[in-house]
């Protein structure tokens, strides 16, 4: 096989000018671009676009005036060292990522300086950062608020039955065979509430709820509500407990004795009643938009009636709830009295018990 002729180039055709050719080149790109001495880093070649970035540099003028040169002695040829720098182009600033290699013609070493316009890029960058920012916050605040409506949750109904509700956005009614209830009213609150300052004493009402509070969680009790002046407690609910009765008992000789070290310092004398009582109860929450935990049954009703029936700082029981913590407290007997919905009914004050708390500091 005869290899085919190779046609001789045509002596008229023009001859191509490759150095003109890659100044065009270079000239054209969107980059940045200038060759500096590695000695001096005299500038020695620029195209339009470093002209566009820095304006038309002098003869003599060097990189190193123009920006920020980084330490170049350890780059090696084909290495590069990136920098990014920021300049000001009529009043605004652009942001330049800066590309450093080493060249040896044969005759001289030379930088060759890529600049590389990056101000979209970091314009995005701040956004996302300021965006992430913007989140993070965001999910502060949420964290802020969910932890604020769980508190306010946590107020009005027993961790359990709020833990039961967030899980399943729904709560089951229960029934508890056994468990003790304390109801306290202040005398003559609408009195005091008439003659003095309100807020004043709302401050005094806070004050004193912020210490029963204290004094249920000792004694593992909890606090159900408040209505007014009143305050409600109850133990065994929503999590059995044996020593209910003992429990409310303690806490209600706590409240007296809280209430009497009070008035020791202070100018305005509150006085208490408190009856408690114990028995089967339903506790449940009530409403649809505005929760409410509640409980229902005999107890309630019956602590209720004690209440009414005890005279200022004075704590009034029930035979039932006596039979409970006889051995423990000293109880007084009263006359039997006629109860609405209960009949008549043998009643007990409550005045002390073995080992009696004494108020910590609350």
């Amino acid at each position: 096989m005869t290899a085919e002729p190779v046609p001789a180039e045509d002596p008229s055709a023009p001859s191509l000018n490759l150095n003109a050719f890659n100044r065009a080149l270079i000239e054209s790109v969107g980059v940045g671009i200038a060759i500096v001495a590695a000695d001096s880093l005299a500038i020695l070649f620029h195209n339009k676009r470093f002209e566009q970035l820095f304006g038309l540099p002098a003869n003599d003028m060097s990189l190193g005036q123009l920006m920020d040169v980084p330490d170049l002695s350890g780059l090696a040829e084909g290495g590069v060292e990136t920098t990014e720098l920021t300049i000001k182009q009529k009043r605004r600033p652009v942001s330049l990522a800066a590309h450093f290699s080493v060249h040896d013609d044969g005759s001289r070493v030379v930088y060759m300086v890529e600049l590389h316009n990056i101000t979209k890029v970091k314009e995005l960058e701040y956004m996302i950062e300021s965006y992430a920012k913007m989140v993070e916050k965001n999910e502060r605040a949420l964290r802020r608020e969910k932890e604020r409506a769980e508190r306010l949750l946590l107020n009005i109904m027993p961790r359990t039955v709020y833990e039961e509700l967030k899980t399943f956005g729904v709560t089951t009614p229960q029934r508890f065979d056994s468990a003790s209830v304390l109801m306290l009213d202040f005398v003559n609150f609408t009195e005091m509430a008439i003659s003095k300052d309100p807020l004043a004493l709302i401050s005094e009402l806070n004050d004193i709820f912020t210490g029963f509070d204290r004094i249920v969680e000792q004694f593992g009790c909890e606090r159900l509500k408040t209505i007014g002046d009143a305050y409600v407690a109850v133990s065994g609910i929503p999590e059995a407990a044996p020593d209910h009765a003992h429990n409310i008992a303690r806490t209600a000789l706590l409240f007296r004795r809280f209430i009497r070290q009070r008035n020791a310092t202070r100018e305005e004398q509150w006085r208490c009643r408190i009856g408690i009582a114990s028995g089967p109860m339903i506790g449940s929450i009530v409403g649809i938009q505005k929760y409410v935990y509640d409980i229902f049954g005999p107890a309630m009703d019956l602590a209720a009636r004690m209440e009414s029936l005890a005279e200022p700082m004075q704590i009034m029981v029930p035979e039932v709830t006596a039979d409970l913590i006889r051995d423990e407290f000293v109880l007084e007997p009263a006359a039997a009295r006629p109860v609405k919905g209960f009949g008549t009914v043998q009643l007990y004050t409550l005045s002390g018990g073995d080992g009696e708390p004494t108020v910590i500091s609350v």
